[in-house]
């Protein structure tokens, strides 16, 4: 198999940061009124952490480290609505010299069955509406619009 997703290594940092400023450098562009450039997008602090507790996995292309991915697991209770245990993708990227291989199809698929193996109702995510490749991905795949955040 060419795309292996795995628990990111503690090693891999400077991989994952640098997938993560291509990600920022595209935010900049579309939005350099609210992006800006950042010498340390992903704190070393943070990745740690996720790499301790199993939210911080890798996509492996033919041996090469060539996409990231960053959950939360979310438990939501409100008086209001349904309780419901899901996957929040913080952060999936792929390293724009692997971009359009299958990678991000590959992610969905790992949590789909991570979804399945923990009994969780669902996979949410947030994207940048300029991140058009990014939308047209997400509804190939199958996801929905849940809501649409505006501003004046």
């Amino acid at each position: 198999m060419e795309i292996c997703i795995r628990n990111a290594k503690m090693d891999e940092y400077g991989i994952a940061e640098s997938i993560m400023k291509q990600v920022q450098q595209m935010h900049i562009g579309w939005r350099p009124d609210i992006y800006k450039y950042s010498e340390n997008v992903l704190p070393v602090e943070m990745y740690e952490q996720a790499v301790k507790e199993k939210t911080f996995f890798v996509a492996e292309y033919k041996g090469t480290v060539a996409g990231i991915l960053f959950v939360a697991y979310q438990h939501i209770e409100n008086p209001n609505l349904v309780t419901r245990d899901i996957i929040f993708i913080d952060s999936m990227a792929v390293d724009e010299k692997y971009r359009g291989k299958g990678i991000g199809h590959a992610f969905f698929d790992f949590l789909k069955e991570l979804k399945k193996e923990k009994g969780y109702d669902g996979i949410e995510l947030q994207v940048n509406a300029k991140n058009e490749a990014a939308c047209k991905m997400y509804t190939d795949y199958g996801l929905t619009i849940q809501s649409i955040n505006m501003e004046l």
